[in-house]
This record gives structure tokens, C-alpha cells and sequence, in this order.
């Protein structure tokens, strides 16, 4: 069974699947920051070097064990030559996407 495969068996669960959807914000940050920094091709360290964030801290960032505040995000967004870009949009867009 793929990964994919479990994903869609585990989602005809209820349960499972509002459970998923609560954490999908805090996941898209998680990939936002990962994506950012992999694109340009750097280390954690290199990042933490740019944004004077802790390198541990910045780990703590992309495992999910740390939840960012906007300042943090601003800092990183800074350090890798980005905007931050906070939006809210209908719920009916989201499950186009």
C-alpha cells in the first residue's frame, strides 16, 4: 500500500479526517518554511545564520514542535529574501486547490 493509498483509506474515517484538516494550517507553514529554504538551498544553519534564529529553534519549526509567531515568520521571510504573505481565504477555494 502507498502512502497515498493509506491517506485516502484513513480519510473515510470521520474522525481521522477532521483530525487531519485541524492540522493542515500548521502544516502549511511547516512546508512554506522547508520549501523556502530547500529552494535556495540552504542548511538550517545557514538560514539561522541569516535570521539570527537559533538553528535548534529553527528545527523546532520545521518538526511541528514549535508553533511561529508572526514576528518569527518576519524574521525568517526576511532572511530568505521573501514577503511574508498571511491570507485568508473562502473555505470553498481551499478544496479546489
Amino acid at each position: 500500500m502507498t502512502l497515498q493509498e493509506y491517506k485516502a483509506e484513513k480519510m473515510k474515517d470521520p474522525e481521522f479526517a477532521k483530525a487531519y484538516e485541524e492540522v493542515q494550517p500548521e502544516m502549511n507553514v511547516i512546508r512554506a518554511i522547508i520549501e523556502a529554504r530547500t529552494a535556495q538551498h540552504l542548511t538550517q544553519k545557514e538560514l539561522s545564520i541569516r535570521t539570527g534564529i537559533d538553528q535548534a529553534e529553527i528545527s523546532k519549526l520545521e518538526n511541528g514542535t514549535r508553533n511561529p509567531s508572526i514576528k518569527l515568520l518576519q524574521r525568517l521571510a526576511d532572511g530568505l529574501g521573501m514577503v511574508l504573505d498571511i491570507s485568508f481565504r473562502p473555505k470553498e477555494d481551499v478544496k479546489k486547490a
